[in-house]
C-alpha cells in the first residue's frame, strides 16, 4: 500500500518550516552553557580590544540568540568571560551589541514580570526590576553608545548585565520560587510561577513552551 498523499501543501510547508526552526533552536541551545556550570556564577572581564575578532564574536552570538529564539544573550552564557552582550527586544528589530555595559541609572518604578533564561531551559520565575534604565557602553566598533530603555528592553538589558556579573534570575526571585525552580532543575523538569501576572506582560528570554 502506498503512503497517503498530503493534499494540503501549505500545511506540509508549514510543518517543514517548523521542523527547521526547532532543529536550529536545538543546535543553538546546545552551545549555551547550562545551570550548574561555574562560569555562570563568575564575573566577566572588560573587553579591551576591538576589531575583526570581536565583530565575528558579536555575529556568532547574534546568530545563536536568533536561532535559539531568545531576546538576549551574554558572552558568559557561551562560556566566554568577557563583558559583551547582544539583545533584540522586538521580533522585527536588529540585534544590538553592547560591550562593557554600565548601568547609569535605574528608575524607582518597579515591575514584576516572568523571566526565563537560555541557560535554565524549562524554568521561569517572577523577577522585579526597574521599568526604565539608562545603559552606556561601546558598540562592536568601539564607539561609545548610550541606551535609554523601557519595558521589555530595559528588562532584557538588566537580565544580560546580571549574567556578566555572575547573577542569575534564581538570585532575583523570591525564596519559594527559587526552591521550586531548583527542585525542577535537579529532577530534569520544568517550573513556572503560580498565578498570573498583571498586564505588563511576560518576559521569556528563551521563549520556550515549558
Amino acid at each position: 500500500m502506498s503512503e497517503p498523499v498530503d493534499t494540503d501543501p501549505q500545511s506540509a510547508d508549514e510543518r517543514e518550516v517548523e521542523s527547521e526552526i526547532l532543529a536550529r533552536r536545538e543546535a543553538a541551545l546546545a552551545k549555551v552553557v547550562k545551570f550548574g556550570d561555574p562560569v555562570l556564577k563568575s564575573r566577566a572581564s572588560p573587553v579591551n580590544e576591538f576589531g575583526p575578532g570581536l565583530r565575528a564574536e558579536v555575529e556568532r552570538m547574534a546568530a545563536i540568540m536568533r536561532d535559539g529564539l531568545g531576546v538576549g544573550l551574554a558572552a558568559t552564557q557561551l562560556g566566554v568571560l568577557r563583558r559583551l552582550l547582544v539583545f533584540q527586544a522586538t521580533p522585527d528589530g536588529e540585534p544590538t551589541a553592547l560591550i562593557n555595559p554600565e548601568v547609569e541609572w535605574l528608575s524607582d518604578e518597579l515591575v514584576l514580570a516572568e523571566e526565563g533564561c537560555l541557560s535554565l531551559p524549562g524554568i521561569s520565575v517572577d523577577v522585579e526590576r526597574p521599568l526604565h534604565a539608562r545603559i552606556s557602553g561601546r558598540d562592536a566598533e568601539g564607539e561609545a553608545i548610550a541606551i535609554e530603555a523601557s519595558g521589555l528592553e530595559a528588562r532584557v538589558l538588566q537580565h544580560e548585565i546580571d549574567h556578566l556579573d555572575g547573577v542569575l534570575i534564581l538570585d532575583r526571585t523570591v525564596r519559594e520560587q527559587r526552591k521550586g525552580a531548583l527542585r525542577a532543575l535537579r529532577e530534569g523538569g520544568s517550573y513556572s510561577p503560580p498565578g498570573e501576572l498583571d498586564d505588563e506582560g511576560e518576559f521569556h528570554e528563551p521563549r520556550t513552551d515549558a
